[in-house]
């Protein structure tokens, strides 16, 4: 068993959960960032969402760097996120933009720099793009920028002075449907054969981690698809 550390930036929602526990069930000690406390967590950063950016940027910095004790860890795995659709045209696109950045770049940008302090040299930041971000996304132009940038970050990360420790990686996931309890309830007459199991995408991040010889290229935006209960990982 493992006695590595790991960050979860996103940690209480589906996925976040599941890679939490996950990394628990194979000995790994996890610091859980978001919204509200996961009982799982060995220990959690909440996150105020009434502060600005800059703001949330300086408390959960602290509080890492109270919780760590100078302990560095083998990954920080962003997973914090959300969606919201609208054209240009929605009486909410700016309001639904500015919350997909928010949700989406504020926490991917906190989750790099926390990287830049506490990731061993050698380990792997993970971020969260979209599919659909590769491409346009009238219908729901804010959660396309959001995303967008995550991707930008990534390839910018990837790069030699990115601020990232030495050997360190960097790959971010682009998620088509994942399989959650609260996806099912929403659609149950979908095809689940073809959403993305929870497992999948932990199972890969804990051989990421653990075998940097297995990882993508850093900076990899990695599609995953399922189709007839079967996932694949395609590097774009």
């Amino acid at each position: 068993m493992s006695s590595g550390k790991v960050i979860v930036y996103g940690g209480k929602g589906a996925l976040g959960s599941a890679i939490l526990e996950f990394f628990k069930k194979n000995g790994y000690t996890v610091l859980n960032i978001d919204l509200s406390a996961n009982d799982h967590a060995d220990s959690n950063i909440l996150v105020d969402a009434s502060k600005n950016w800059v703001e949330q940027e300086q408390s959960i910095l602290e509080q890492a760097a109270s919780s760590l004790q100078g302990a560095q860890v083998d990954g920080v795995f962003c997973v914090a996120g959300g969606w919201a659709g609208g054209s240009a045209s929605s009486k909410d696109f700016v309001k639904n933009a500015d919350l997909m950045i928010k949700q989406s770049v504020w926490s991917s940008a906190i989750a790099a720099k926390l990287a830049t302090t506490h990731l061993k040299p050698g380990g792997l930041l993970q971020l969260t793009g979209a599919a659909a971000a590769t491409g346009p996304t009238p219908s729901m132009i804010g959660y396309g920028m959001a995303k967008a940038a995550v991707h930008h970050l990534t390839a910018s990360l990837a790069e030699k002075d990115s601020g990232l420790p030495e050997n360190s990686s960097v790959l971010t996931i682009l998620p088509v449907t994942l399989d959650t309890e609260m996806n099912r309830k929403w659609m149950p007459k979908a095809d689940h054969s073809s959403w993305t199991p929870l497992s999948f995408i932990s199972e890969n991040l804990l051989k990421w981690t653990t075998e940097s010889s297995s990882r993508p290229s850093s900076g990899a935006l990695l599609k995953i698809v399922t189709a007839n209960g079967e996932s694949t990982i395609t590097p774009q």
